[in-house]
C-alpha cells in the first residue's frame, strides 16, 4: 500500500460523475480534430473494443433545467484549464488543489479504465501526492498489524463532497465534457470502444468489493504494506480503495454508485 492512498478517491469520484453524464450524453457535441499523444504504454488497456455500445446512449431531448448558452469545448489538448475551472466551481479548492497541471482528461480516463486492475501507474493519475502517512497499528512479534481506523478520517471531506454533490450539476458538467472523455478513450487504445460502457463496467466492479466490518490485518514483507488475507491482497486497486476508506465511507460511495447506475442502465 502506498502512503498516499487518499489519491485513489478522486478518480472514483470522477467515474461517478462520468457515469451520470452518460444519461445526458449529447452524441453530436463538438467533435474536435486535435491530436494528443497517448498516455504511457502501461496505461493502454487489455480488453477488446466493441463495435456497438453495450449501453446505447439516449438523446434526452430538452434539458429540464434551462441554462444560458455555454462556451464550446476547447480541443482536448487545451482543455486542462477549462476543466479545472468547472471542477473548482462545483467542488471547490479541496479537489482542485490536488490536481496535476497537465492532461487531466486523459489521466482521468486512463485511471478510471485501470481501476479494475491490480495497479494504476503513478504517472497516469490525475492528482499528485497527498500529505500524510499511512497508519498501521497493533504490531506484534509476528510483524502482523491492522489498518489503523484513524486513516478513515483522511477521506471524510472528499466522500462528503461526493455524497452531497448536486447530481444535476455534475451531470450537466460531464454531459458537456463527454466528447473529450470519449476522444481520450479512443486515443488510449480503444478505436471502436465507448467510454460509457467502460464506466458502467468499472462501477459494477467497484460494487463487488467485499464489505469488512473490522480493520483488516496487514503485513509488511518489504517497504509497502500488504493485506494479510491473500483474498484481499489480490483485489484490484479500485476495490482496495474502498477497503482503505473504511466500511462507513465505502457503504456511502457504493450507495451513490447504485443510484447512479440505475439512472444510466
Amino acid at each position: 500500500m502506498h502512503k498516499d492512498t487518499l489519491q485513489w478517491l478522486v478518480p472514483v469520484l470522477l467515474a461517478v460523475g462520468v457515469a451520470l453524464s452518460l444519461w445526458f450524453y449529447w452524441a453530436s457535441t463538438n467533435r474536435g480534430s486535435d491530436a494528443t499523444p497517448a498516455l504511457p504504454e502501461e496505461a493502454v488497456p487489455e480488453p477488446a473494443a466493441t463495435t456497438e455500445p453495450l449501453y446505447p446512449l439516449r438523446d434526452p431531448g430538452e434539458m429540464s433545467v434551462q441554462r444560458p448558452a455555454l462556451q464550446p469545448l476547447p480541443p482536448l489538448n487545451q482543455s486542462d484549464e477549462f476543466l479545472e475551472l468547472e471542477l473548482r466551481d462545483l467542488f471547490g479548492e479541496t479537489l482542485t488543489s490536488l490536481l496535476v497541471d497537465s492532461r487531466l482528461i486523459e489521466r482521468i480516463v486512463a485511471t478510471v479504465d485501470s481501476l479494475p486492475r491490480e495497479h494504476v501507474a503513478e504517472r497516469i493519475r490525475p492528482i499528485g501526492s497527498i500529505d500524510g502517512t499511512f497508519l498501521a497499528s497493533g504490531q506484534d512479534d509476528s510483524g502482523e498489524l491492522t489498518l489503523d481506523p484513524e486513516n478513515y478520517a483522511r477521506y471524510d471531506a472528499l466522500v462528503a463532497q461526493l455524497v452531497n454533490a448536486d447530481s444535476a450539476r455534475i451531470a450537466e458538467m460531464y454531459r458537456r465534457f463527454y466528447p473529450l472523455l470519449q476522444k481520450a478513450y479512443v486515443e488510449l487504445g480503444y478505436p471502436d470502444g465507448y467510454f460509457n460502457d467502460r464506466a458502467v463496467e468499472v462501477i459494477d466492479h467497484l460494487l463487488e468489493a467485499p464489505e469488512i466490518a473490522e480493520p483488516p490485518a496487514l503485513v509488511r514483507p518489504n517497504v509497502l504494506f500488504e493485506y494479510a488475507d491473500p483474498e484481499l491482497e489480490k483485489l484490484s486497486s479500485g476495490q482496495k480503495l474502498l477497503l482503505r476508506m473504511g466500511s462507513k465511507h465505502a457503504a456511502e460511495v457504493k450507495q451513490k454508485l447504485r443510484e447512479l447506475r440505475t439512472l444510466i442502465v
